[in-house]
């Protein structure tokens, strides 16, 4: 095992496309689809975590979240409307400059860094909330990742995880189906021997502290074009934990 979470082939990929991380129609299309899911979620489950009123315009406000593996800002744009103070972190320096610009141009004034989870938890950062968002799948020495996300999680704070699962149908549809048959993605983005199951990650997150306190899976709708929650964590999935406060 290393002492680093960082796949550099992994980051050279992602940093190639760099350019089209705001472009709903380009390469990162799959993502701009499936953000309305991601951040309902996290709004929701972060209003009820701390009592606020998911109707209001700045439900987060007051609140500190980190989005590790932040790509172009994609969930720091909207997590900041919502009235966080948003830190986004990726290994990819040419991401940052991307994400940086998007949000000097929207307005919205986002902390973006050039780092990593485990440095970061490392000069002992704490957060509200920590975004861990179909990142993990993309990582090397998972286990010191994780402890990583879940160090940076403060007392009575929440870490989101989202990522696919490993089983036959996420490979034929998240691999073979995605990548091969609908082009959704660029062929090789995922492996299939990184997908982690919805246990293996509570597994992770309960021994660094935390408790997981909800599941829930995310399907595809073709007819309406849109990803939903749903009780079926066969494919995507994000798992929500806790730290005690």
């Amino acid at each position: 095992m290393t002492d680093t979470t960082i796949n550099d082939e992994e980051v050279a990929r992602f940093s190639a496309m760099a350019e089209e991380w705001w472009d709903p129609k380009g390469k990162f299309r799959p993502l701009h689809k499936f953000n309305p899911v991601r951040i309902a979620y996290v709004r929701d489950k972060a209003a009820g975590h701390f009592g606020r009123d998911t109707g209001a315009l700045r439900p987060l406000a007051g609140l500190r979240i980190l989005d590790i593996g932040c790509g172009g800002g994609l969930l720091c744009e909207p997590m900041a409307r919502l009235g966080a103070t948003v830190v986004g972190a990726d290994a990819s320096e040419r991401n940052i400059r991307i994400a940086a610009l998007h949000a000097e141009q929207s307005g919205l004034a986002i902390d973006y860094r050039a780092t990593t989870a485990e440095t970061l938890a490392a000069a002992g950062e704490k957060y509200d909330i920590v975004l861990n968002m179909e990142v993990v799948e993309h990582v090397d020495n998972v286990p010191l990742y994780m402890k990583s996300c879940a160090d940076l999680v403060a007392p009575g704070g929440l870490l989101f995880t989202a990522t696919i699962n490993r089983t036959l149908r996420a490979l034929a549809f998240a691999i073979y189906g995605a990548e091969h048959v609908l082009r959704w993605l660029p062929k090789g983005t995922h492996s299939y021997a990184k997908f982690l199951t919805p246990d293996e990650i509570a597994a992770l997150v309960e021994r660094n502290g935390l408790k997981v306190v909800d599941r829930t899976g995310v399907v595809y709708h073709p007819l309406a074009d849109e990803w939903r929650p749903s009780p079926d964590l066969g494919i995507n999935y994000m798992v929500l934990a806790a730290r005690p406060a």
